[in-house]
């Protein structure tokens, strides 16, 4: 008698939740389905947005995660599993993780923000809380940046995302400006020719824009020649030293007297 009441419960639940179960099952097969065409075309959208690539693995897997999870839930309220109590878990899990890495995923964001964006990329010569150098790697959480005495400073990526940037080889090239002292007993048009002379001779200066040498102050004691001249920003301060240097030896062969010599 009572292997009848369980064959007859056991009929009457097959009845009510097994067409709920298979049409769940259909679902789940017909979604997964779906969710790998769209991580396809997904795919093609970023490879022809040129999407850098160290992101795309990234983005295809969050987009997979998140498509998979919708589509498991939707499967189960479509059984009839009842969603409060699990969805009241997740949402009280998700707010102590999110309070707990709230720095972190912040980090996150704004990687994936850098990233797609791109206000920089490797090989760039920035200059950011204090630092100045060359970007050698763009992670989730943070990027490396070598300075140019060769030490590694890791910087967060919140910092970068939300604070000034100067990118100095975005653009392409730099000007340079020196700005050199001569008594009044000296003569400017002497001072230009030699610098002119100078910068011919040297590397690295770039024809365009135009250079200027002019007067830029005078003093009781003397005046101030300055000096504008284009350069590429890759190499930026190793041309610097060298046109120094020129000038210097130049305006010294030249019998031009120094400040101080």
């Amino acid at each position: 008698m009572n292997v009848e009441k369980v064959y007859a419960r056991l009929f009457d639940w097959v009845l009510t939740y097994g067409p709920k179960i298979l049409l769940g099952i259909i679902i789940l097969i017909a979604g997964l389905w779906i969710i790998k065409l769209l991580l396809k075309w997904a795919q093609s959208g970023l490879h022809q947005k040129r999407v850098d690539p160290s992101v795309k693995p990234f983005l295809l897997s969050l987009i997979g995660v998140a498509l998979r999870v919708l589509l498991f839930l939707g499967v189960m309220q479509i059984i009839g599993i009842q969603m409060t109590l699990f969805a009241a878990i997740i949402g009280a899990f998700g707010v102590a993780a999110g309070l707990a890495l709230s720095g972190t995923l912040q980090n996150f964001a704004s990687g994936i923000l850098i990233l797609l964006l791109k206000p920089f990329k490797v090989g760039d010569n920035i200059v950011t809380q204090g630092q100045e150098g060359t970007v050698s790697s763009i992670q989730i959480f943070y990027t490396l940046i070598t300075t140019f005495d060769n030490t590694a400073v890791i910087v967060p990526n919140s910092k970068l995302s939300n604070e000034i940037i100067i990118n100095i080889s975005r653009v392409g090239n730099r000007r340079l400006d020196l700005e050199l002292k001569f008594a009044y007993g000296v003569d400017i048009t002497e001072v230009r020719a030699i610098i002119n002379k100078a910068i011919d001779k040297s590397t690295g200066i770039l024809e365009s824009p135009e250079r200027r040498i002019g007067v830029t102050l005078i003093e009781l004691d003397g005046y101030k020649v300055k000096v504008n001249v284009w350069v590429n920003a890759h190499g930026y301060e190793d041309t610097r030293l060298a046109l120094q240097q020129t000038i210097v030896e130049d305006l010294m062969a030249s019998g031009v007297k120094l400040p101080g010599l």
